[in-house]
């Protein structure tokens, strides 16, 4: 069914005065067509159906002015196609963003690799520059992961000789360590570390 100019004209009045019977039928008339304009330029069904929506919840809320648009047809179709080129606009944007956001993450975690094969190296010569007895204590601790009670079982000595062993070995090779390296840069891999 073709609606005709008086018609149209007849049902935009009604629509200006809240009549949601013509809005359906004008919204039953244009639907299909600008979901294939939509489809078109987006070449994606839910974008379409969501341009559609969009498109007539505009003409809703300006229901008050439409009967004074005396070509409709020609400002649905270019409502709809700015609304499409507001989108893709939108889209391109956030793509651009995330792009943008991944390079950054794909710096960040090479930089955090870097800075974190940087921080190994150092603390493997600051675990070198320990006494024997340290070194040892350390190992057995922190690469091992054995407990002091089971470190001290191990080497037969007291529980306290290890705490002291292990704190002056954590002491000797935080100064080692800050010596070698920015603070920031330490404190961050100490905590990302840790």
């Amino acid at each position: 069914m073709e609606i005709n100019t008086y018609n149209e004209r007849e049902l935009l009045l009604s629509l200006a005065q809240g009549n949601d019977h013509a809005f359906a039928e004008v919204f039953h008339h244009y639907r299909h067509r600008i979901y294939a304009i939509a489809f078109r330029l987006l070449n994606c069904a839910s974008q379409a159906e969501d341009t559609v929506q969009d498109v007539f919840m505009k003409m809703w809320m300006k229901r008050y002015e439409l009967h004074e648009i005396s070509h409709f047809k020609a400002y649905l179709f270019t409502t709809t196609r700015n609304h499409i080129f507001t989108s893709l606009k939108l889209l391109a944007r956030e793509q651009l963003m995330e792009s943008e956001l991944s390079a950054a993450m794909v710096h960040d975690v090479r930089d955090a690799h870097h800075l974190h094969k940087e921080y190994e190296q150092i603390l493997q010569h600051a675990i070198a520059q320990l006494p024997p007895q340290q070194g040892l204590i350390y190992k057995l601790s922190k690469e091992e992961g054995l407990k002091r009670n089971e470190i001290a079982d191990r080497l037969q000595l007291s529980p306290e000789t290890i705490k002291v062993h292990l704190a002056n070995a954590m002491r000797s090779i935080r100064a080692f360590c800050l010596t070698r390296m920015d603070l920031n840069t330490f404190l961050i891999l100490l905590w990302v570390c840790s």
